[in-house]
């Protein structure tokens, strides 16, 4: 009874191996036949009932049968898994004469290359580039540049305030009362870096933006100097036929302070949209750094005197590549960004 039960496994399992059509399904036959719970298992379980004389032979059957079904089974997952590489390969096969897929490579935002072209013009004059704190006390934001405690100029710039002394800064000019207190002199630097204002969102305003803030503290330097900087400045960033003139202002941490035009790059000063028919843009706010600046932050104005100018980063960039819009510099809409 036990051999003919062995013989018919034996067959059945034979049968199954050679049918199997993945390694899943031939997995599957050997835990049906030979696992824990397997058909064979089963049968050497019956060997208490098989007398004792006989145990050796069926013995000896059981494990032949074994042999044969695990034999089978090796046989045939070699053939499964050659057949499966064979597959692999096919579909994995790559023509070496086509054509390489292109990879869409990022590439640096207009703000980057308008601040990395500033910062060339300005290191080839011997600047050095200095970060700040972007959340700073009202002291360094506000009353170290001569903006003291209901100052007119501290109701302009619409502030955000953490706390009454900590606050996000609004110009990038702290940075500068950071470096003048140091005391290591002369200075000669540019501070790029993100401000804030509580600014609704249109065209030419934004809550977040970019400012190169410019400080120079030395003995002997005059206007004439401040001039001739940043006529460089801009010779160098719009092209060299370009003028600039300056026009009286005022800045409470500056003075003398002016704003500063260059002429129109687009219609070369005659007049267009792009300047609003006046030939001129401007593009920035500079002056003589105020006395009382110098002495809050422990320069003697009798022995030194310095110049400062600040341009907005977005507005350079606007200007140089035609933007009219500064919302498109933050919306981050492939079809514009691949355009630089």
């Amino acid at each position: 009874m036990i051999m003919d039960n062995l013989q018919s496994i034996q067959e059945k399992a034979l049968k199954q191996i050679e049918e199997a059509g993945a390694l899943d399904a031939l997995n599957d036959v050997r835990v049906a036949i030979l696992g824990k719970k397997g058909e064979l298992t089963s049968v050497l379980k019956g060997m208490k009932d098989v007398a004792a004389e006989e145990r050796p032979k069926i013995g000896t059957l059981v494990n032949e049968c074994r042999d044969k079904i695990e034999a089978a089974l090796e046989d045939a997952k070699e053939r499964l898994e050659s057949a499966a590489m064979d597959e692999r390969l096919k579909r994995e096969k790559i023509d070496v004469t086509l054509p390489a897929d292109k990879k869409a490579l990022g590439h640096r935002h207009p703000n980057t290359i308008a601040l990395e072209e500033l910062e060339r013009i300005f290191i080839g004059m011997g600047y050095e580039v200095v970060e700040g704190p972007e959340i700073e006390k009202d002291y360094y934001n506000f009353e170290a540049l001569n903006i003291p405690e209901g100052h007119p100029a501290k109701d302009e710039q619409d502030t955000f305030y953490i706390n009454g002394d900590i606050l996000l800064r609004t110009q990038t000019s702290g940075t500068q009362v950071h470096e003048m207190e140091k005391g290591r002199l002369p200075i000669k630097m540019i501070s790029p870096g993100r401000v804030f204002r509580a600014d609704e969102v249109d065209a030419t305003h934004s809550p977040s933006f970019h400012q190169v803030e410019g400080l120079v503290i030395d003995k002997n330097i005059s206007f004439s100097d401040l001039k001739g900087t940043l006529a460089l400045f801009a010779r160098e960033l719009f092209g060299e036929d370009t003028k600039v003139k300056f026009r009286p202002h005022h800045f409470p941490f500056t003075e003398p302070s002016a704003e500063m035009d260059v002429s129109c790059f687009k219609c070369h000063g005659k007049g267009c949209r792009f300047c609003k028919g006046e030939g001129w843009i401007e593009i920035l706010g500079c002056g003589m750094v105020h006395p009382h600046v110098l002495e809050m932050s422990g320069i003697d104005p009798d022995e030194y005197t310095g110049f400062a100018f600040g341009v907005g980063l977005e507005r350079i960039a606007l200007l140089k590549y035609e933007i009219d819009d500064m919302r498109l510099l933050y919306e981050n809409d492939i079809r514009f960004l691949n355009q630089f």
